[in-house]
Parts: C-alpha cells; sequence; structure tokens
C-alpha cells in the first residue's frame, strides 16, 4: 500500500478547523494560510486553535456523548433537570484548560471528595447523574428502580471511561469477558449513597475573593476609626460620665437610686392572644413564648398601657428558643418567619379620643432574607404574601424597629395595640415575640436594650459603693454607655453603613452527585422513597428480591496488580481514604478514583489507552479500536496495538494533557494525507483500516448548523449557562437543552443520539430527511438569506465579486470558471422569475436561492 499525498493548505486549514473548532475558517484565514510561506504555519496555526474557547465546545460534545448528558429524567413524564446544564459547562471549561484527563475523569467521579470547595469540580459530579430515572414509582419498584440508576452508573463508567461493559455482568458473570457478577456489585457498592442534588455554588470563587479584598481594603478604615476612639477617647469619656452618674446617685435625697433611662422599655401586656389557638406564655424577659397549636396562618393581638409620651420607635423582637426547629425564631418546620403585616394602633386611657392607626416609617432588622418582598420594609405593604422572613440565619435572636411618623403618646396615657399577620407562608408564625418602645432621640439602635436590666442594677448599687465597680460590672456599664455616646454612635453608623456594601458571592443552583446532601425531589418522594439505602447487595441474576449478602466496595481484579497487599488486607485498599473526621461523604467514589487513574497497579493503563483511541477515532474517522467503548473480546481488535500503547505512554507522560495530543495526531502523516481514491490500494484494503488514505467524512449534526451559523455570519459566541429548545436560537448547537422526550428534530435527522447510554461512535446515514431539511427548513432558509444579504453587490463588489466570496465562505476555494459562469445565469434567471421590475428585493430573493443551494452542497457538509 502507498499512502497519499499530503492535502493542499487550502483543505488542510478547513480540516484543522473542523477537527478542533467545528467551525469553517473564514475565507481570510484560508488565503492567509494558504499563502503562508512559514514551514511551522501548519503547527503554529493548530496552537491557536487549541487556545480557541470553540475548541471545549466542540471536544465537549465529543464527551457529551459518551456521557450520556442530557437535561431530564427520561420516562414518561420526562421532567427537566434545570440545573444539569453546569456539567456541560464543566467539560468545556476543563477541556479548554487542558485539564489533565486523569483530573478530569477523577472529578467526574468524586469531585466532591477530591476538591469540596471548587465549584467546577462538584459541577463535574453532574456525570454520574445524567442518566435516565423514572419519577413514579410504586412502592413496590423503590428498590429494583435504585438498583437500575446504579447499574446506570456503573455501566457508564465502565463503558465510557474503561471502554468496558461491565454492566453485562449484572445478571450473572460476563459471558465473555473477564468480569465476574461479584465484581459489578463490588462496584456497584461505590456508588450506594451517592444521589442526585441541587446546591447553591459559588461559580466564581476568585471573583468574590477578588471582591472581598477590595471591599476589605476600603471597609477597614472606617474599622479603624472606630477601634481608635473606643480604645483612646472612649474610656474618658466613660469615666466622666460615670463620676456624674456616681455623683448623682450619692445625692439621691431619698435614698433610692435613679437608673438612667434605657433605650428601649419591654412592653408588659394585658392582653395577648392567638386568633389561630396557640398558647402564649409569658415569660421573665417580658415576651411571649408559643406553644400547643401552630395554626398554618395565625394573628397575634397584643395590647399594652404606658404612661411615656413623645414615644419615637417601636421595637418588635423575634427570639430564637430551644423548642422550636433549629432554636427558631419561627415555628416553621424550617425555623423561619413569616411577618406579612405589622399595624399598631394607639387610643387615649381617658376614653377621650378615638383610637388612631399609627404610620410607621423607616423600618430596619437586624437581618432580612432578601430587601424586596422578603425584607421587614414588606411587613407594612397590603400584599398578604410578602413579608419579613430571616432564611437562613436560624436559631439567631432578630429585631426589627420601625418609627412613627410622629412622635406617639397621648397626655395621661396610651393604650396600644399590635396586630400581627402571618399568612406569608403556612406555620411561620413568629414563636417568641417581645415589643418595647423607646423616647430617646432618633435613630434608636436597634440592641440599645440588651444590657438594661444589667445597667438598672449596676447602677442601684453605685450608691452602695461609691463608685467602686467590680471589673464585670463596669465592663457591663460600659458596652451599655457607648450605645448612648453621640460620637460612637456616628462611628459605629459609619461602619454599619460600609458593612452593608460587603459584596456577597453570586450564588448558582447546580445538579451535583454526592453523598449526605439534599436529594432532588419527584414524585416517588410523597410514597417515601428513600433515594438510596445504606447498603448494596449481591443480587441473583439482578433482581433486588434476590439477596445474598452485603456487598463491599471492590474493583475489577482483572485490573488491579496489588502483589502488596496481605493476606488479611483488602486488595482495595491500595486506593482507599479514611474519610476525614465528620465527612458527610464515604471516600469510597474517591477510591474508585484513585485505582481507575492509576498506571502502574489499576486500571490507569486501560484508562490511557481508551482516550487515546478516541481522540485517534474522532480525527482520522475510525478508531484504532474500531469499537471504543468495548476494548473487551466483543469489541474489535486494534489495528496498530503499538500505535495504541505508544500514544497512551505519550499522553501519560505528558502529565495526561491532551492537546498536545491533538498537536501529534493532526501533525502526522496519516492525518494530513489527502483523500484521493486508489482503486489498487482500495483491492487491497477496502476498509481503509491500514489508513492509505483521508477518508471522507460527513460533519456531524451539530457542526453542520453551526458551520451555517458561522458562514452566514448569524452565530451568536456566547459561552456557558442554560440551553434551550428553540431551534431559532443563534448559540452553537451544544448549547441546545437536552430533553429526552422532545430532541431538537433537526439534530436526530443527522444522527445525534439519543442519550439513554454511553454512546462512542456515532452511525453517518444518508436519508432523503436530510436534503429536504436544506431545501424546505425555515431555519435553513433564513440562513441563507442572511447570507445572501452579506454577499449582496454594490459599487465596489460585483456579482462575479459576491459569487466568489461565497464559494470561499461556504466551501473554502473559490468558484471554478464552470461554476462561475453557471451560477452568474442561475441568478439572473430567478432574478427575473421574482420580476425584478415589479419586486424590488428580487435580486435578494435571488441570490439566497444561490446561497440555499450552496449550502446544500455535499462539499458543505462533509469537511473536504
Amino acid at each position: 500500500l502507498i499512502p497519499n499525498a499530503s492535502v493542499d493548505r487550502r483543505k488542510l486549514i478547513r480540516r484543522a478547523y473542523f477537527d478542533l473548532l467545528g467551525l469553517p475558517p473564514t475565507a481570510d484565514e484560508v488565503e492567509k494560510f494558504a499563502l503562508d510561506p512559514d514551514s511551522e504555519a501548519y503547527k503554529k496555526l493548530l496552537d491557536r486553535l487549541l487556545e480557541n474557547p470553540h475548541y471545549g465546545e466542540r471536544w465537549g460534545r465529543h464527551w457529551l456523548d459518551v456521557a450520556r448528558f442530557a437535561e431530564s429524567h427520561g420516562f414518561e413524564q420526562d421532567y427537566d433537570r434545570p440545573f444539569a446544564y453546569h456539567f456541560r459547562d464543566f467539560v468545556i471549561k476543563a477541556l479548554n484548560s487542558d485539564m489533565p484527563y486523569n483530573q478530569f475523569v477523577r472529578w467526574q467521579l468524586a469531585g466532591d471528595e477530591f476538591a469540596p470547595d471548587n465549584p467546577l469540580a462538584l459541577m463535574a459530579t453532574g456525570f454520574l447523574g445524567a442518566g435516565v430515572f423514572p419519577t413514579q414509582l410504586t412502592e413496590k419498584e423503590f428498590e429494583s428502580a435504585r438498583y437500575d440508576e446504579l447499574d446506570d452508573m456503573t455501566a457508564t463508567v465502565g463503558t465510557a471511561i474503561l471502554g468496558l461493559t461491565v454492566g453485562c455482568a449484572r445478571c450473572h458473570d460476563h459471558k465473555f469477558d473477564p468480569i465476574p457478577a461479584a465484581d459489578y456489585y463490588r462496584m456497584v457498592a461505590t456508588f450506594a449513597t451517592a444521589i442526585r442534588s441541587n446546591v447553591e455554588l459559588d461559580l466564581n470563587p476568585q471573583a468574590t475573593r477578588d471582591a472581598l479584598a477590595k471591599w476589605d481594603r476600603e471597609h477597614e478604615p472606617f474599622v479603624a476609626a472606630l477601634r481608635k476612639f473606643e480604645q483612646e477617647q472612649l474610656p474618658k469619656r466613660f469615666d466622666k460620665w460615670l463620676a456624674a452618674q456616681v455623683a448623682r446617685e450619692t445625692a439621691s435625697s431619698d435614698g433610692k437610686p435613679e437608673a438612667a433611662a434605657p433605650a428601649w422599655m419591654v412592653l408588659d401586656f394585658e392582653e395577648a392572644k392567638s386568633q389561630g389557638g396557640a398558647t402564649l406564655t409569658k415569660q421573665d424577659d417580658g415576651s411571649l413564648l408559643a406553644s400547643g397549636t401552630n395554626p398554618d396562618f395565625d394573628k397575634y393581638t397584643f395590647v399594652a398601657q404606658t404612661n411615656l409620651t413623645g414615644i419615637t420607635a417601636i421595637r418588635l423582637e423575634a427570639l430564637a428558643h430551644e423548642s422550636f426547629v433549629k432554636g427558631g425564631p419561627g415555628r416553621a418546620p424550617n425555623g423561619n418567619i413569616g411577618l406579612s403585616s405589622f399595624v399598631v394602633t394607639a387610643a387615649p386611657l381617658d376614653g377621650k379620643g378615638e383610637a388612631i392607626t399609627v404610620k410607621l416609617t423607616n423600618p430596619k432588622a437586624t437581618f432580612e432574607q432578601n430587601t424586596s418582598s422578603l425584607s421587614i420594609a414588606s411587613s407594612l405593604d397590603s400584599d398578604p404574601k410578602s413579608g419579613w422572613a430571616v432564611d437562613p440565619q436560624f436559631g439567631k435572636n432578630h429585631a426589627a424597629t420601625f418609627e412613627p411618623a410622629e412622635p406617639l403618646g397621648f397626655e395621661g396615657g396610651t393604650k396600644l395595640t399590635f396586630t400581627l399577620e402571618f399568612s406569608l407562608n403556612n406555620k411561620h408564625n413568629i414563636g417568641r415575640p417581645r415589643l418595647a418602645i423607646s423616647t430617646a432621640p432618633r435613630p434608636v439602635p436597634l440592641d440599645g436594650d440588651s444590657q438594661r436590666q444589667e445597667v438598672v442594677e449596676v447602677l442601684a448599687i453605685l450608691r452602695k459603693t461609691k463608685g467602686q465597680l467590680t471589673a464585670a460590672q463596669r465592663m457591663s456599664l460600659s458596652n451599655w454607655y457607648r450605645t448612648t455616646d453621640v460620637e460612637w454612635r456616628k462611628l459605629n453608623q459609619a461602619a454599619a453603613e460600609s458593612e452593608k456594601s460587603k459584596p456577597k458571592p453570586q450564588l448558582a443552583q447546580v445538579m451535583i452527585v454526592s453523598e449526605g446532601v439534599k436529594p432532588i425531589p419527584h414524585h416517588a418522594d410523597d410514597r417515601g422513597f428513600p433515594h438510596f439505602y445504606k447498603e448494596s447487595y449481591f443480587l441473583k441474576r439482578g433482581s433486588a428480591e434476590q439477596k445474598f449478602g452485603v456487598a463491599n466496595q471492590g474493583f475489577l481484579q482483572v485490573l488491579m496488580r496489588n502483589e502488596s497487599a496481605t493476606p488479611n488486607e483488602s486488595p482495595t485498599a491500595l486506593w482507599q481514604v479514611p474519610p476525614p473526621t465528620g465527612s458527610r461523604t464515604s471516600f469510597r467514589r474517591r477510591a474508585l478514583a484513585n485505582w481507575i487513574t492509576d498506571t502502574e497497579r489499576g486500571s490507569g493503563h486501560l484508562l490511557a489507552r481508551v482516550i487515546v483511541n478516541r481522540l485517534w477515532q474522532h480525527h482520522v474517522g475510525r478508531g484504532l479500536v474500531a469499537t471504543p467503548n468495548d476494548f473487551g473480546v466483543q469489541g474489535q481488535r486494534p489495528t496498530h496495538p503499538e500505535l495504541l500503547d505508544w500514544l497512551a505512554l505519550q499522553l501519560i507522560d505528558n502529565g495526561w494533557r491532551l492537546k498536545p495530543l491533538h498537536k501529534l495526531i493532526m501533525t502526522s502523516a496519516v492525518y494530513t494525507q489527502a483523500t484521493d481514491y486508489n482503486a489498487a490500494n482500495a483491492k487491497a484494503d477496502p476498509e481503509n483500516q491500514w489508513y492509505w488514505r483521508r477518508t471522507p467524512r460527513r460533519l456531524e449534526a451539530e457542526i453542520i448548523r453551526d458551520a451555517m451559523l458561522a458562514a452566514t455570519g448569524t452565530l451568536d459566541e456566547t459561552l456557558f449557562g442554560p440551553g434551550t429548545l428553540d431551534e431559532g436560537q443563534k448559540r452553537r448547537s451544544i448549547y441546545f437543552m437536552v430533553k429526552r422526550s422532545r430532541l431538537i428534530p433537526s439534530m436526530q435527522i443527522f444522527d445525534a443520539p439519543e442519550p439513554l447510554v454511553s454512546v462512542g461512535d456515532r452511525p453517518s446515514t444518508t436519508i432523503a430527511p436530510q436534503a429536504l431539511m436544506f431545501m424546505n427548513n425555515p431555519q435553513v432558509r433564513s440562513y441563507a438569506h442572511n447570507f445572501a444579504k452579506r454577499l449582496s453587490p454594490t459599487a465596489e463588489k460585483s456579482l462575479t465579486d459576491a459569487v466568489r466570496q461565497a464559494y470561499l465562505t461556504a466551501v473554502g476555494r473559490p468558484p471554478s470558471d464552470v461554476e462561475l459562469k453557471d451560477t452568474a445565469a442561475f441568478i439572473e434567471q430567478q432574478t427575473l422569475t421574482y420580476d425584478a421590475e415589479k419586486n424590488p428585493s428580487a435580486r435578494e430573493l435571488a441570490l439566497t436561492d444561490f446561497c440555499q443551494v450552496l449550502l446544500s452542497l455535499n462539499e458543505f457538509v462533509y469537511v473536504e
């Protein structure tokens, strides 16, 4: 066999672009490369392409096929997994960064155990949960469905990563490969407690760290000013105030201490009712503890009297208590509150006036769930489904203040009625409320009453001690005093305002697979589906009803070389890692990842062979092993075993980096040869398994569409984010949402796989609907129309120039003289057909027809 010579540069650049980016080069790029005299021009081109972010999109699609990636559960209901797309984004990012392939695999198996603080590592675990799962189950189906789920994880790891049909050993020892059923169930045990979960992650922790560092620098002067005042000025001011208080106490004529008025006066209720029937018990600190009935939507009414006038503020506290879930302060199942309405009325005690509804302003809270519908301000609006909530700050005391628009209080006394409504969410009633009022100058601090009782007691003994306080008494009094100091309050307010600008991480919901996390809910939950069972068992013929012994974690014996293991030592001990104290995960998946990537005593040598075979397959058209998902006895033997081994060693020796391997393959004589047909060679090697020529290949479904978008100038190059089912979207096809029951028709026509199992090699069919799509599909027509608008002749550009540009853009070569002549005649004929005299768009429509023909050429959907 005599191999073909190298292909010309115009074809070589298209080949490289489509192989690495899945997009065509521009006409200018083709011309520049074709005329570049640099002997290293091709290598430099490959370097540029490998650094292009579209590389990850192109090669990410190959891995998504292998990973059976989809964004819905499958089966009849096929509910969406709205946060599963993060796994797709992980794959693209990992490939673009040239993440070592062994790390790429480890993170997909156990990213949460290798790098729990890295959002990319957690996103990677979506690999395990990408398979199908029925979401409506009867109790009888629970356990069998869970074993099906574990089988999906185990079988996919086998085919996708090891190129072995491990799943065939579920019901019996593998009929062909040395994989006993016992080995299968030991691998299954790895995933026994792993479940899908939607968690909140900061997807850009570095940006958050940078923003926090910037904020720290800006915030520090405020903190420093407050600290300096507290150290240098506040003690002197306190001593001066204390001396005055001592003099005042010792000069008291009636012998009783005159305690300084506290910032807040806690109200003593003469009436406290729960409309829903909760029991409200008065506590020593003036709060009311709710117990007994906890209605879905309650209303509290509290009545108190006061002789104070000039009331400047009202404070509502929601206090924690051990009797509540998570300590409260609410009685909700998660400890939250939901105050939807807070109303205060005031009436004179002497009965000589009507009760008034107090207009409340300037609401503030120690914490609020958000600044819109779950804020303290929303407790004053008319919407019953908005109000004050405090998730996730449970187990803490919370307080809110309101200011009457005008100072409140009647001469002779005031009757205050407080109405608190809880209609925001079921059972979100405050469990331990307390109310207080203040006549202090505004703004009154939220926590100004925290040491009120201590202050009164301390002042009470000033007269006896003549100011000789204990250290503890002095500290308590000092802490209280600073809240009344004007300068301290000013500096503290400035620091607090700066604190409000503290950047918060931009959290996003991500579907991961881990252990000890909240499972993604589905319909079977209502029937008690446990999501996982703590132990997995050996099953007879794969039936969950025929268990015979607990299966402990293990790996495939045929891929273990652990000669150092002692007779009493587990053969898996070499790769197992004890979980850290308090870990919520078992670290079994990490052990599996360690074994899979161990090239000396584990299966790392096979791992390397499988992935380099996939690279060769996608670059050359056929794998060295033609069955990329099956390296077992039923798979085809490698045509070039020495080359397969050599490439695997090259990968390992280069730190498992894939980009150098791409370049190595793409600079080989095998890759760069022409597609010319030779009858003698074809007779000796009809399947071209010895690579005497480059076999022409049709582009895949996604790349055909992407090439149309690129050639017609309509491609939206935005990376990452949620996908869509809208066929009119202009982003790359990898960003179509993969919904199992609603696959994109244009993708299916060109053989995009159904994501049910790992697919290592797509078919490439030729069927009539493919041609019909190019002829009749409205999206194809719109692409052609946009293409035509780019080509429209102008004063500077003739029709011949436009046609030449179209060929260079679409198929990477200029038209022949015959093509140029025939195309000009076609466009003129179509212009007449559209009646140019009456239709000003006739020429554009004719150009659109030509562009649609050009996009429909075999030459467009084949690399060359």
